[in-house]
């Protein structure tokens, strides 16, 4: 496993990375549907992120002006809604919060807070500053600062965004590490001259075989170890 060193401040990626987004969708809709079988509540699980990534890309493209994920959310709750027929509208603006209750991958409470005790370690989201604020709080995220993409109206992976979490960070871009389960969001952070280290999840987006990233790893146990052996090795930073 090999060693990252020269880092200063740790970046991590929340949703995909640190949360389990489709479970907890998955859940929800099914709270919402409870008469629904699986089949029928995976296809809204899908329905409801194409929505997402769909919105998102167009508003990245300058198709549609910037809204934040609250608003993208809820237009997603009344498309599932009205694909299930759903009639109460309690239960349907319960379902737009879906996004503020996602469960933590088993570790990613401990790899953050063990990391925490080395590094500053900051959360960049998609996630609007309300909903990120909620999703910590539900999820138990341990944070020094945690960065919604909603305060440069950008969604990752404009380069913008990354600029965000350098900018707060304070330090050389190369000395910042960003930290996700997407390669797509990895090479974003690369491009806007941050290091980057993979961490694989289920419904992550894997590398190819031409992304060079700096470190690439199985879980946050992983990642940790690869982090604090550098630096215990290279001495305080």
């Amino acid at each position: 496993m090999a060693e990252i060193h020269g880092i200063e401040v740790v970046v991590f990626d929340v949703l995909g990375t640190l949360v389990d987004e489709s479970s907890g969708l998955r859940a929800a809709i099914r709270e919402a549907t409870p008469a629904s079988d699986e089949a029928a509540v995976d296809a809204w699980v899908t329905s409801w992120q194409q929505h997402c990534e769909r919105e998102q890309q167009s508003i990245q493209q300058g198709q549609r002006p910037y809204v934040n994920t609250e608003v993208i959310d809820a237009e997603a709750a009344r498309l599932v809604a009205e694909q299930a027929r759903i009639g109460d509208p309690a239960v349907v603006d319960r379902l737009a919060t879906a996004g503020q209750r996602l469960p933590p991958w088993g570790d990613s409470v401990a790899g953050l807070g063990r990391l925490a005790r080395r590094f500053p370690v900051v959360g960049l989201s998609n996630a609007s500053r309300t909903a990120l604020l909620r999703l910590n709080a539900h999820a138990g995220l341990r944070w020094h600062q945690a960065l919604s993409a909603e305060a440069v109206h950008a969604y990752k992976p404009a380069p913008e965004v990354y600029r965000l979490a350098v900018d707060t960070a304070g330090c050389p871009p190369e000395r910042v590490l960003m930290v996700a389960a997407h390669a797509w969001d990895l090479r974003g952070a690369q491009a806007a001259g941050l290091r980057t280290a993979y961490v694989r999840r289920p419904a992550g987006d894997p590398p190819t075989s031409s992304d060079d990233f700096d470190g690439r790893f199985g879980g946050f146990d992983q990642l940790a170890s690869a982090l604090t052996d550098s630096q215990v090795a290279s001495g305080p930073l």
